[in-house]
């Protein structure tokens, strides 16, 4: 059975979920990797904390860059990335949206602030057409890797690690 969700989204979503759960995501999700989930936890260490975490509660990060091709998933156990879960999933981020295996530590921080980590098949195209919008939110500098917010319906993901359970 496939569930559809909304962001933001609630800790009762979060709790209903499980391993191996596909779902169809839509509303508002920010993206970003590498380049610029260090500088976003950082944020959250400075005087503007309050308003990034505001921003991030309830929120989906997908470990993507935004470019003139697409969307896609990158490795989401890259070191910049996933040393950022723990700090993003305290901060209210509620889904990481990524591909790959991430490791127990991780796991363990996802389970310790209600968070899950779920994981996307590369299907540039299929993305592009659940695309409603994208924006740039910050770090316009860093080009397609900056942080940008996109209005999607109906994404698909696969739930691959909730409640201190993987898939791998």
């Amino acid at each position: 059975m496939i569930k559809k969700v909304k962001t933001p989204i609630s800790d009762d979503t979060i709790h209903n979920l499980n391993t191996g759960d596909m779902l169809l995501v839509s509303g508002k999700i920010f993206c970003g990797r590498d380049a610029v989930l260090p500088k976003i936890c950082k944020m959250l260490e400075g005087s503007d904390a309050e308003d990034i975490r505001n921003k991030l509660k309830g929120s989906i990060i997908f470990h993507t860059a935004v470019s003139l091709a697409g969307v896609g998933p990158t490795s989401s156990n890259k070191l910049e990335i996933e040393s950022s879960i723990p700090a993003l999933s305290e901060a209210g981020v509620k889904i990481h949206l990524g591909k790959g295996q991430i490791s127990k530590k991780t796991i363990d921080s996802l389970d310790r602030n209600n968070s899950v980590y779920a994981v996307i098949p590369p299907v540039t195209a299929l993305l592009g057409e659940n695309t409603i919008s994208q924006k740039l939110v910050a770090f316009p500098e860093l080009g397609m890797e900056a942080f940008y917010e996109l209005e999607v319906k109906d994404y698909p993901m696969i739930i691959a690690a909730a409640h201190n359970q993987s898939i791998y």
